[in-house]
């Protein structure tokens, strides 16, 4: 059997690059073909290669494609963790400046406090604070939803060390601290929920290294 020019659009005898070794293709090595299958003749310029795989008793040139991407909708199970995921970003990007910002100002008031002599001036510097602290972040804090509330109280647990409850038990007393957390509870919150980084709270965490990846890069 001859190969024909007319009938195949490449010279035949390019396809030996995949049983070649690479050399010019009166070189070419065709004892790896098998012997049911016809071997290519070909001309004094036939010269070029080309892969080539043995289809229905012939051998024809064959060749790879570049990789396509497929896209297909996302199952409801992932579009609701993708959904899920997305929430909680959004909440951290918003709430951690705030969280950030206390653990500063705690640090701060913590160091004026051990200055201070009496109780009395430990509770009036507390109450001078409040009222700065309360026109500084009412507003903003006001525009948070139930959700962003929970994760904020999260991250300031994660910045200060303490959980709210204990902070406001420390900075106002025990009763101030049980009422806000009567509160916090008919808003299904939890002022003494913890920060576990690596349990329930490793997504919050990856988050906010993100963040602050941010603010110190």
């Amino acid at each position: 059997m001859r190969f024909c020019l007319n009938k195949y659009w490449l010279p035949v005898s390019v396809v030996l690059l995949l049983i070649g070794t690479g050399v010019s293709a009166q070189s070419t090595d065709t004892s790896a073909i098998p012997p049911t299958i016809p071997k290519p003749e070909y001309g004094p310029y036939d010269t070029i290669l080309v892969p080539a795989k043995v289809y229905d008793g012939q051998l024809l040139p064959a060749n790879t494609i570049e990789y396509t991407w497929v896209h297909a909708p996302m199952p409801p199970a992932m579009r609701r963790r993708f959904e899920e995921w997305t929430r909680l970003r959004n909440a951290v990007y918003v709430t951690y400046p705030y969280a950030r910002r206390a653990g500063m100002i705690m640090n701060e008031m913590n160091a004026k406090m051990a200055l201070l002599g009496t109780e009395k001036e430990r509770h009036q510097y507390v109450l001078s604070r409040e009222k700065e602290l309360k026109k500084e972040f009412t507003q903003p804090l006001e525009q948070l939803s139930i959700y962003q509330g929970r994760i904020l109280m999260k991250l300031i647990n994660r910045q200060t060390g303490n959980n709210c409850y204990d902070i406001i038990k420390e900075y106002k007393g025990g009763f101030t601290a049980r009422f806000w957390q009567t509160v916090a509870f008919f808003f299904s919150s939890n002022l003494k929920q913890p920060y576990d980084p690596k349990g329930d709270d490793q997504n919050i965490e990856a988050i906010v290294q993100e963040v602050e990846r941010m603010y110190h890069g």
